[in-house]
């Protein structure tokens, strides 16, 4: 699978998802400034985390923006995969790509620790890599993540099957509404969520728990 990232300034998470898709696929994915007018020919486009545009306005409102997320608009529109990681979820949110809100964590704090997740959709190419309902760790470092949508958009996310993944065992970091922590578009291949599967597909990291995420879109063994 050829894979490209997307490199916004501020971001600071970029470097560990280049770093997941290489050890995992075998091959480095194609970089693409955000400033770009066009994207390579690949599989899947992923936004990585950080603080792009150092979050003035709101989280990913500039970057949304930017030249090149028209075209990932035009990708994704036409079937080709696309995964937002924190930073990258907010991005997806504010170019329309995912319905919603992320709003301030209801703590008012920023919160950088492990949770648990809840896979609630594993019959996807983003989640064939795990069963429905199972618990896997993951870490979060974010400050508005707390995932909201009107009630109209919440029925239909809940009973189309796409709420991905779900803070699991009372470890819910920002108060996100039924627990949400990822969600998918209507095609399902759009993925939006908050925690970083990328820096948990390792023994030095850890553990493996977001290996599985990646190698189930490659198509591997976990």
């Amino acid at each position: 699978m050829k894979s490209a990232v997307i490199v916004f300034p501020g971001l600071n998470r970029d470097r560990d998802m280049i770093a997941a898709l290489t050890k995992i696929s075998g091959t480095a994915p194609a970089l693409v400034w955000h400033q770009d007018a066009d994207l390579p020919d690949v599989d899947l486009v992923v936004i990585p985390g950080g603080f792009s545009y150092g979050d003035y306005l709101r989280c990913g409102a500039i970057a949304a923006r930017s030249p090149i997320m028209d075209k990932v608009r035009d990708r994704a529109a036409n079937g080709v995969k696309v995964l937002g990681v924190c930073n990258g979820f907010q991005i997806l949110i504010e170019a329309g790509l995912l319905p919603g809100a992320l709003m301030r964590n209801m703590s008012l704090k920023f919160v950088c620790r492990e949770v648990k997740l809840e896979v609630a959709n594993a019959a996807t190419d983003f989640t064939r890599g795990y069963t429905q309902g199972q618990i896997i760790r993951c870490p979060v470092a974010h400050h508005d993540g707390n995932y909201f949508a009107d009630s109209e958009t919440l029925a239909r996310l809940e009973g189309d099957g796409r709420v991905a993944f779900r803070y699991a065992e009372g470890t819910n970091p920002n108060g996100s509404i039924n627990d949400i922590a990822g969600i998918f578009n209507e095609k399902k291949n759009v993925l939006g969520l908050m925690p970083h599967p990328e820096n948990l597909i390792e023994a030095a990291h850890g553990g493996s728990d977001g290996r599985a995420l990646f190698s189930g879109l490659l198509g591997q063994a976990a």
